[in-house]
């Protein structure tokens, strides 16, 4: 017997039907003596309906009154997965975040977790009942509700697993587990059986969408056995863990990421000066708008071009911020190119394997596609290309690493 946390997303419970698919498989987990707990979304698009009512209501809802709002969602899906479970036959509760005493800090609509209670959890468990509990949000300490950001239900079941000490934490989506690329730009790409928390926090913060970010973080530093399945096809999905597989037939690369939603800045022509460099992005950091790659090239007339990255959509706001300083700057010229995108290799083999680098240079130079920045770190290598490159640049780079499974199945629902 295990005790197991599974979290099911909002195309998984979007329906009445579908909770009902969800109450079958959880009772397959039940009948054979596991204890389980269960997290879940708002139905697909409920989050979506009720922001547009608040929007209708007034222009900036204020964020305490939005986490009230938008907590009701999961309070939907539980009641009704708990019906589901109960007409089985099977004894279930379902608790808000609140009722659980999932306590978090006071910043709402993006709270992060302090602490659990479990004590309300684990009386349910010995009762033999399945909880169900509303996933995304929490309680500050003056019991105000309060969310946790966008994927903050995939976070929400990790911390229960780790305060739990859980088996392992199943994160059900809508795609079979983690892929060595996206399948609907590489038709091979591969399902993996595990990977590292190094290589999945990695793709995931270089844009693979399979998991948060936080969550991901959160499972690595509480040692919580994750793993990513379809709620639609039956299947083992990917197993994230601390081990390295050695099985794979070439452990230096887990996975391709990219992101499509890049911009890039460059300012040139400033003075070559100790501190240029923080009068550059200073004031774009001030602005709140997170910088990415950052390269500087000095010439030889002893100025400075300095290079960054940001998202795209705060492209033009930042290039504004730039122009205000840039006669202060003594810069030449400040251009924005909304144009590129950043394409990446992950995998902790890096450490060990040699010419990943030269390899990836070579894969794309026989393509013609010419790489603007370069950035490294000890598991991945990044390159901003031009956007129109992009998918041409992951299949290159899928073949020339030879991550494609010709014989697998690749649909992703």
């Amino acid at each position: 017997m295990a005790l197991i946390v599974q979290k099911y997303g909002g195309t998984s419970v979007g329906s009445v039907e579908r909770i009902e698919a969800v109450a079958e498989k959880i009772a397959k987990f039940r009948d054979r003596g596991d204890d389980v707990v269960i997290v879940v979304s708002a139905m697909s698009g409920e989050t979506n309906r009720l922001t547009a009512m608040a929007l209708e209501m007034m222009e900036q809802p204020t964020p305490r009154e939005m986490d009230v709002l938008l907590s009701t969602g999961e309070q939907v899906t539980i009641a009704l997965l708990c019906m589901a479970l109960e007409k089985r036959g099977y004894g279930a509760r379902s608790f808000t975040g609140g009722q659980v005493r999932i306590l978090t800090d006071e910043a709402h609509t993006k709270a992060r977790i302090r602490e659990i209670d479990s004590t309300r959890i684990m009386a349910q468990l010995d009762q033999q009942n399945i909880v169900v509990v509303a996933g995304f949000q929490g309680v500050n300490e003056n019991g105000c509700i309060t969310t946790l950001g966008r994927g903050g239900s995939d976070t929400t079941a990790v911390a229960l697993a780790a305060a739990l000490d859980a088996d392992e934490c199943q994160i059900y989506t809508d795609v079979k587990g983690v892929y060595t690329t996206d399948p609907r730009v590489v038709e091979d790409a591969h399902l993996l059986s595990s990977i590292t928390f190094e290589e999945m926090l990695e793709l995931a913060s270089l844009g693979a969408k399979v998991l948060q970010i936080r969550s991901v973080e959160f499972a690595g530093k509480y040692k919580v056995p994750l793993r990513v399945l379809s709620t639609f096809e039956e299947g083992p999905g990917t197993l994230i863990s601390l081990e390295e597989d050695t099985a794979m037939e070439d452990p230096s690369i887990a996975g391709i990421a990219f992101e499509r939603d890049e911009a890039k800045l460059t300012v040139t022509g400033v003075p070559d000066v100790p501190g240029i460099a923080y009068n550059v992005i200073g004031p774009v950091s001030d602005a709140g708008i997170e910088v990415d790659v950052i390269v500087q090239n000095v010439a030889a007339d002893g100025t400075n071009d300095i290079t960054f990255t940001v998202k795209c959509a705060e492209g033009d706001r930042t290039k504004a911020i730039l122009d205000s300083v840039s006669n202060s700057l003594e810069a030449r010229e400040v251009i924005l190119d909304k144009k590129i995108c950043k394409v990446s290799l992950v995998g902790v083999g890096m450490r060990s394997h040699a010419g990943i680098a030269s390899k990836m240079f070579k894969a794309l130079a026989e393509e013609n596609i010419n790489i603007q920045i370069i950035t490294t770190s000890e598991i991945k290598i990044s390159v901003v290309i031009e956007e129109k490159y992009l998918e041409l640049a992951v299949r290159a780079l899928h073949s020339a690493f030879e991550l494609g499974d010709p014989d697998a199945e690749n649909s992703i629902n």
